[in-house]
């Protein structure tokens, strides 16, 4: 396959990487003046959960090909769009007069319908997933990971297509896709999980220093039962993971997070320690919708007026 990745973010490089090592062809669209930022090559240091646990750390200065301008004679069969759920409907509206016949894999966190957010893009050109990977950017070297596990899901009552190609092209790679039935609601979850660890980081300034304090992972749990009503009121199923998280009293989500999830030496530790993403855009989308179904949710509006301050 020759493949576009839309940005070049944390979570694309290092599919692009994965990607390239197993064949294909891989190539980067940045913004206007970001070529030059970004140079020709990313030094890579990450954890790879494909591979065994003795050669899982890889340090590569890995070369990489970037392109200012999406032609609309192009001839990629996928265009990867991975990026941070604010930036969604910009990027859709670049790329639809460029999709051309690619299929647009939508690889993004995500609170909204993700249907009606990729419009005016054809929906049958559409497939949905999301990625196993995290990580940072400190300055040109990319600190990271991957996970064997990806997850898809469509709408349509069996995978079309482009669905199959896409999963066939993560196999071939060596990831392990798990399918989930109820993609909307699992994305919804996963939203809520991820900006419940947000209204941590508004309080204390980091994603490291809330992995690394017993009280603020207990906060998480007590920020994620204030977001069920949202998630129901939404139409949301609650998955497995939100249901036990939100049901064990506080002290003992902090305890799983601090000594299993988030032990110092686990590589979800190093991940997650490594990520400088601005947070607070999750927070306010859960607030509004919260504040749209008249629910009380006193945590998350604490944290409200720093997100302005941002």
């Amino acid at each position: 396959m020759k493949i576009l990745f839309f940005g070049r973010g944390v979570i694309g490089t290092q599919y692009a990487w994965a990607f390239e090592n197993a064949g294909h062809t891989v190539e980067f669209y940045v913004r206007e003046g970001r070529k030059a930022q970004y140079g020709s090559h990313v030094n890579l240091e990450i954890w790879d959960a494909r591979r065994s646990k003795k050669d899982r750390l890889v340090k590569e200065k890995w070369p990489i090909v970037t392109h200012e301008e999406i032609s609309k004679n192009h001839d990629y069969d996928l265009i990867f769009m991975s990026v941070n759920p604010e930036q969604v409907s910009s990027a859709v509206k670049y790329l639809a007069p460029r999709v051309g016949n690619a299929t647009v894999l939508f690889f993004n966190n995500f609170w909204q319908d993700p249907q009606s957010a990729v419009q005016p893009i054809p929906l049958s050109q559409i497939v949905y997933g999301f990625p196993g990977a995290g990580g940072g950017f400190e300055g040109n070297t990319l600190y990271g990971g991957l996970y064997r596990t990806v997850q898809f899901g469509t709408f349509e009552p069996e995978p079309t297509k482009r669905d199959l190609e896409v999963r066939r092209l993560f196999v071939g790679a060596g990831f392990k896709i798990m399918v989930q039935k109820d993609v909307k609601s699992w994305l919804w979850n996963h939203f809520a999980f991820n900006a419940a660890m947000e209204v941590e980081v508004l309080k204390s300034g980091s994603f490291e220093k809330v992995i690394s304090s017993r009280e603020a992972l207990d906060g998480l749990g007590r920020n994620l039962k204030e977001m069920i009503p949202v998630l129901k009121a939404k139409g949301s199923k609650l998955d497995f993971l939100t249901k036990v998280l939100s049901g064990l009293p506080p002290k003992v989500v902090g305890f799983l997070m601090s000594h299993v999830v988030f032990s110092p030496k686990s590589m979800p530790y190093a991940l997650v320690a490594h990520n400088h993403f601005k947070v607070g855009y999750a927070v306010q989308e859960i607030i509004t919708d919260a504040r749209k179904y008249g629910i009380k949710a006193p945590r998350l509006y604490d944290v409200e007026s720093f997100i302005t301050e941002q």
